[in-house]
């Protein structure tokens, strides 16, 4: 994912200027920053807390706007994600049950999910993997804003998830995936027994969902494009 690979590449001294911005302000809008007061709460020098400011805008996790005294910092939306991962690995040291819901409405997808996941090296390891053969189709799902914000804890959750590998057939390379158990909560009742599934390359953005299951969902939930859903991820139940 992009956000993911943004955030792989600063530090976690960079980080920890992250979430001293964000603690200051900058989660939620603007806030004015100087490399010196930034440097007295992270016990560095100016110059280091500039070079660390520096690698968060290149790597996306904050827009700048530079002033005569200062700058104005607001973290993006990676940052954010960047910031919900950390939170999600502590909530991982401190709580064993740790989950994440995500809510969002049914759209329509462009049909590739049902020829990838009908393709044979992906259907044996859901076979043996996830213990069924999906519905040769997925449901695609828009995640609101929040649960965009959201998504990135989804890289910390240890229960429930299941990694498909990449394989080859002929002079064609399939890539890897990585299905999150999970349960739909809708309308017409809940389902429980989804995964969500996150090819590691992707035409789909960190907006939406694809999830799977040995059912049709649509049928299975009376879903239609617009409807609102939640997909809880990560607990026992799941």
């Amino acid at each position: 994912m992009a956000e993911s690979a943004a955030a792989s590449s600063v530090s976690h001294d960079e980080l920890a200027a992250l979430k001293r911005i964000g603690l200051d302000g900058g989660l939620s809008g603007r806030t004015k920053v100087s490399c010196s007061g930034l440097a007295e709460r992270l016990d560095a020098s100016a110059q280091t807390a500039s070079r660390r400011l520096q690698r968060l805008d290149e790597a996306g996790l904050l827009n700048r706007e530079l002033l005569a005294d200062g700058q104005l910092v607001t973290l993006t939306d990676a940052g954010v994600s960047a910031l919900r991962r950390e939170y999600a690995d502590y909530r991982r040291l401190f709580e064993d049950d740790a989950t994440l819901s995500l809510d969002g409405t049914v759209t329509s997808g462009m049909g590739e999910g049902r020829h990838y996941i009908s393709l044979s090296g992906y259907m044996r390891q859901f076979r043996e993997r996830l213990g069924y053969e999906p519905f040769p189709g997925t449901l695609n799902v828009d995640l609101t804003a929040e649960s965009v914000r959201s998504r990135g804890e989804m890289d910390a959750l240890e229960t429930g998830t299941t990694r498909i590998d990449g394989w080859e057939d002929g002079d064609r390379t399939f890539g890897p995936a990585t299905c999150y158990a999970a349960r739909i909560d809708a309308d017409a009742g809940s389902y429980d027994g989804a995964h969500v599934i996150v090819p590691d390359r992707t035409h789909h953005d960190e907006t939406q969902l694809e999830l799977i299951a040995p059912v049709k969902l649509r049928d299975e939930l009376a879903l239609e494009d617009g409807d609102g859903l939640t997909v809880h991820l990560g607990g026992e139940g799941t």
